[in-house]
């Protein structure tokens, strides 16, 4: 099966590396016009130049800081009065570590900003012109800890189960309109992200951060932990015209580790 999403203009959050710079990678290798948006202008140009594109692509980049919602709202607007999404992908860096007794009312508000706010936001800006073209995929990239908590991440917990279940109500309607909203829970992958928490793990056990990435390995059963691109490959596929009769869905990527059905 080809992929071809040739014509179609993609917006991808956190894409300056890890996961969501895999996704940008994918999507422009499969033909689509990729929009890369996180924190730092040199890396995102960095990655802009380095996007597969032909003579009929054209690739862009938007600095944004997710972490300042007053600030994100003005400059997605901003880029909406000028630009139209037919793939979008809700992905942003993950809140900080710790668990549900150590986290403050303002710890979860600035989390309810960064997970849930700015992914609901920049929806509803690009709905408009997928509802007109009557064509649109949404994936909004969520963990497995919303099926099955991880005790030292409660921020990301919560505020993504939050989002996973606001996609299912959007799912209900803007079917009718060929567009499609699914999340993917992911599970440990080898990221920037990934190596922080074991590092912080690490520290608190006082063992090697090695130690803790084995430990990982061994608990899920395929053994190893994923590669970005596998995870960019799911997304591409949901973007794509050969999966528009599934939306509303909550789909694990994790090498089996979900206990859970």
């Amino acid at each position: 099966m080809k992929i071809n999403l040739k014509g179609k203009n993609a917006l991808v959050g956190g894409s300056s590396k890890g996961i969501g710079r895999a996704i940008a990678e994918q999507l422009a290798a499969s033909g689509a016009n990729v929009t890369v948006m996180a924190r730092s202008e040199m890396v995102l140009n960095e990655v802009v130049n380095q996007l597969t594109a032909n003579s009929e692509q054209k690739h862009q980049y938007l600095v944004v800081d997710f972490s300042n919602f007053t600030d994100f709202t003005v400059k997605i607007k901003e880029y909406f009065k000028n630009n139209s999404v037919d793939i979008l992908i809700n992905n942003t860096q993950g809140p900080s570590a710790g668990g549900a007794l150590e986290k403050s009312i303002d710890d979860y508000q600035a989390a309810f900003d960064l997970l849930f706010k700015c992914a609901v936001l920049t929806t509803n800006l690009a709905l408009s012109h997928m509802q007109k073209k009557k064509w649109g995929r949404i994936i909004n990239v969520a963990s497995i800890s919303v099926r099955e908590p991880l005790n030292y991440l409660s921020l990301s917990n919560s505020l993504r189960a939050a989002l996973v279940t606001w996609a299912k109500s959007v799912s209900l309607d803007i079917a009718v309109d060929n567009i499609t909203i699914n999340n993917t829970l992911t599970g440990y992958f080898d990221t920037e992200r990934i190596a922080q928490l074991n590092a912080q793990k690490a520290k608190k056990m006082g063992i090697p951060a090695s130690e803790v990435r084995a430990a990982l390995e061994e608990s899920v059963p395929a053994k190893r932990i994923g590669r970005p691109e596998e995870y960019a490959n799911l997304v591409c596929f949901l973007a794509s015209e050969q999966a528009s009769y599934i939306t509303g869905t909550n789909i694990p990527i994790d090498g089996g580790l979900l206990k859970s059905f």
